[in-house]
């Protein structure tokens, strides 16, 4: 709903909402006894829906509205693209210019997404994002301190300025977003945090992770949170960062032997189980979805698998993490760095899903990717699609004739 200059309007809310918070605030957060889906109850993504228009699949309307902040980034593209494919309209927000978002353009039917700029700092400007949309999917997040130089005038003339920390965008931004979505009255928000968020952990992004769940669910308890762990991917920076750093460098270091252990998930995965929540939100509203790889892999395991792949022959180090942390310091002032001391601090600590396969199963508090009907993609299927690049002379120097 909109006021007489064209921006939403927080206080005009449809009888729907309306009735659904008052709902809400009767008999609090839902919790079902049942944590599997049945068979029946999965969503069909791909297939048109009685109510839709259309031809079905992206060129229908899917009858939903969905506001995406974060959709640039690793994960958000995988999201939009089953938006796109599912046919839903789609607001999708962008902190820069036309070039940082038109990978997502292709994902969408002309008309089935909107692209407006946002800061997030403005608190305005991203209730205009939100508007009347029914999903809102945060996916934003950091892992390190945004700087730039500033001039001080005296010697040594410069200085580097934190722009956006990792608190600012793992806490603040979304704490606004929930609030927002409170005043709104936006029928279901999804929150993306992680299966590394504790409050004791060394690592800030994992504690900031933590801080900023708690702050969602503060201020909007009905939100959905989906923890995954790492997610691995063409653009991931878990199997590409070993072999970026063995192009980098002759020797690339594993943290305290590399011996703590992560459980990585395909991220089109997590972006699927994302979309079968958006379509059928209600059945998720102030419960957990976690989403994890079949195996679990300590950092060594992976460094190797890897340069199986690559044919690439660095020095693997077994350096402490303490040591790890003096060349870090230097990398972390890179644009997007390949590693920084809190990335020390969380390769020093295991990556890893809540509870096992059988807690999983003998629980029916939170929901895993399984329940959804999405099977974990093994890390041995996807892996070479995108790391046999790193190889001298590619894939063609292995196939005889070709010279």
């Amino acid at each position: 709903v909109y006021n007489s200059v064209g921006t939403p309007d927080i206080t005009m809310i449809t009888s729907r909402r309306l009735l659904q918070t008052t709902l809400r605030s009767r008999g609090g957060p839902p919790s079902s006894g049942i944590r599997s889906l049945s068979a029946g109850a999965l969503p069909r993504i791909t297939e048109r829906r009685p109510d839709e228009t259309g031809r079905g699949g992206r060129a229908s309307d899917a009858g939903v509205k969905v506001c995406v902040f974060g959709a640039t980034g690793f994960l958000g593209r995988y999201v939009c693209s089953g938006l796109g494919t599912n046919g839903t309209l789609t607001y999708i927000g962008c902190r820069g210019d036309e070039f940082s978002y038109r990978h997502l353009r292709p994902n969408f039917e002309l008309g089935r997404a909107k692209y407006s700029f946002y800061s997030s700092r403005d608190r305005q400007s991203m209730a205009d994002l939100i508007a009347d949309a029914d999903v809102v999917v945060n996916l934003i997040g950091k892992y390190y301190d945004t700087k730039a130089l500033e001039d001080t005038g005296s010697f040594p003339f410069f200085k580097y300025k934190v722009s956006t920390s990792v608190a600012e965008a793992n806490v603040e931004v979304p704490k606004t977003i929930a609030e927002l979505c409170t005043e709104m009255q936006v029928d279901n928000l999804i929150h993306v945090s992680s299966a590394a968020a504790s409050p004791d952990s060394s690592s800030e992004w994992a504690r900031t992770k933590y801080e900023g769940e708690q702050a969602v669910l503060s201020a909007y308890p009905w939100a959905t949170i989906v923890r995954p762990t790492q997610m691995f991917g063409h653009e991931d920076m878990l199997l590409n960062w070993f072999a970026n750093m063995a192009a980098r460098f002759p020797v690339v270091p594993l943290v305290d032997g590399g011996h703590a252990l992560t459980q990585p998930v395909w991220v089109d995965d997590v972006a699927k189980t994302i979309n079968r929540i958006i379509d059928d939100p209600e059945k998720f509203e102030g419960r957990r979805v976690d989403a994890f790889g079949s195996q679990d892999y300590s950092y060594a395991e992976l460094a190797r698998f890897v340069y199986d792949i690559t044919g690439q022959e660095p020095v693997l180090s077994d350096i402490p993490g303490e040591v790890v942390k003096y060349g870090a310091n230097v990398l972390q002032y890179e644009g997007s760095p390949d590693l920084t001391p809190d990335m020390v601090n969380l390769m020093s600590e295991d990556y890893l899903p809540e509870m096992t396969p059988e807690e999983y199963e003998a629980q029916s508090e939170v929901f895993t990717m399984k329940d959804l009907g999405v099977e974990a993609v093994p890390i041995e299927k996807m892996a070479f699609k995108y790391l046999h690049r790193f190889r001298k002379g590619g894939h063609f120097i292995l196939a005889e004739g070709y010279h």
